[in-house]
């Protein structure tokens, strides 16, 4: 009797435990494009491997779980948050960039340990910030504005990776959007890019005419060697043979005629209607 008592004690007891683990528990709902990371402060700590998909997940209320939106963001540097930057020769000019990014999904744990859930503003913004005052230092401001704009995208691209990278945060992409520079140096590179493509147009034009003077030429040739060779090969037999050949299909024609008999150059007759 007592053991069976005792049995009874001890699954009431632990009913009661799960019981209160379901009461005290903290249930979790983790969304499309999200992951988690747990923290055990009773355990073993930040849990970096194991990274939890979407759903709804149980812990235990000691626990806490850190969530992460894993999709790909973008950062505008607009506005108030434009970017000053000094040319190659020490102009100050003004631009405006967009980031996209995202987290590497499975490496959330390490981000999480290093930067926290702020990593944005204390790891990309920064890195981005410095990798554009770096690179566009190298060049002047007619070459960002104009001419190099894309080379400088990709290797503010490349520089800022190798920071964000280590750090387990994939750079997408980055757009230079707008440059601001002064009023008369962006008025004088215009006037530049506008001579320039006048004198394209110009080359384009000498380039097509040069091209149509050749045409000729060839054309030319063509009929003065087809001429030569029509002249070569009309001998008097030649021409004899042709007007045989007219003067027969003339008189086999149904229409009245009036037969003149008598050339004196090369004794056909000659056929009138």
């Amino acid at each position: 009797m007592k053991k069976k008592l005792t049995s009874l004690l001890i699954l009431l007891g632990l009913i009661a435990i799960v019981v209160l683990f379901f009461l005290f528990a903290s249930f979790v709902t983790i969304q499309p494009g999200e992951r988690g990371i747990i923290f055990r402060p009773l355990g073993s700590g930040l849990d970096k491997n194991h990274i939890y998909g979407e759903g709804l997940h149980i812990i235990a209320p000691w626990n806490k779980m850190f969530i992460y939106d894993v999709r790909e963001q973008t950062i505008n540097f607009t506005g108030d948050n434009s970017l000053d930057v000094l040319d190659k020769n020490g102009l100050s000019i003004e631009v405006d960039v967009a980031v996209r990014f995202y987290p590497m999904y499975d490496k959330i744990g390490y981000i999480h340990e290093q930067f926290g859930r702020n990593y944005v503003q204390k790891l990309v913004i920064p890195e981005v910030r410095s990798a554009v005052r770096k690179i566009m230092g190298q060049y002047t401001a007619e070459e960002i504005y104009s001419t190099k704009r894309q080379e400088v995208e990709q290797r503010i691209i490349d520089q800022t990776e190798k920071v964000l990278g280590k750090n387990y945060i994939k750079m997408t992409a980055l757009l230079i959007k707008s440059i601001r520079i002064p009023k008369d140096l962006r008025k004088a590179i215009e006037n530049k890019l506008t001579k320039q493509q006048e004198a394209l147009a110009y080359d384009y034009i000498l380039q097509k005419e040069q091209k149509e003077k050749q045409r000729k030429i060839i054309q030319a040739q063509g009929i003065a060697e087809y001429n030569r060779i029509i002249n070569q090969s009309m001998t008097d037999k030649v021409l004899t043979y042709e007007s045989i050949q007219a003067t027969l299909q003339l008189a086999n024609s149904k229409n009245a005629k009036i037969v003149i008999i008598g050339n004196p150059k090369n004794g056909l007759p000659v056929i009138l209607q």
